[in-house]
């Protein structure tokens, strides 16, 4: 039985610590996919934790078809559109701390290759390279075709590679 399923049911009959468990699962992802779009450590935290408040808003309607991840990150995704429309600018954020640490250069060139990215290959982007997100899911996430999220990840890889290429040191 899926893990995510006897959490969600455990949940609707008011379980306090399926509720925590459920929040420290996921927060963090859901954390640095904000951060990623939002560009501002108190927006992400906000932003985060309106996610769950919106989920768990909902729990009673929510229907489980796999990953409760997936249903997270639609609602982190529309949060963070309705924020960027507030502010008429769509900035792509800082990349996250890594596990392998790079040097500031490198960093710098990730950074400013993912901001080039024209804004609707972004999206796609950021959940596939950074978040490791396979298609499929991407594909659920963002509300849009399979074949469309391939088209997206190969125009990235090019855009990110070609990028990548001009600014590395002759």
């Amino acid at each position: 039985m899926d893990p995510d399923l006897r959490l969600l049911q455990r949940m609707n009959r008011g379980d306090d610590e399926a509720i925590e468990a459920f929040v420290r699962k996921y927060y963090p992802q859901i954390l640095k996919y904000c951060h990623y779009h939002l560009r501002d450590t108190h927006y992400a935290e906000d932003a985060a934790q309106e996610v769950f408040a919106r989920f768990f808003s909902s729990l009673d309607r929510y229907r489980h078809y796999g990953k409760a991840a997936n249903y997270l990150y639609v609602i982190a995704g529309n949060l963070c559109k309705d924020h960027h429309r507030k502010r008429q600018e769509l900035p792509l954020d800082a990349l996250p701390d890594s596990p392998v640490q790079t040097d500031l250069d490198t960093r710098l060139d990730l950074e400013g290759a993912f901001r080039s990215l024209p804004q609707e290959l972004q999206a796609v982007a950021v959940l596939f390279f950074l978040q490791e997100r396979k298609q499929g899911e991407i594909a659920k996430i963002l509300g849009i075709g399979l074949p469309l999220v391939k088209y997206r990840v190969r125009k990235a890889r090019e855009h990110l590679a070609a990028y990548l290429r001009k600014e590395a040191p002759l």
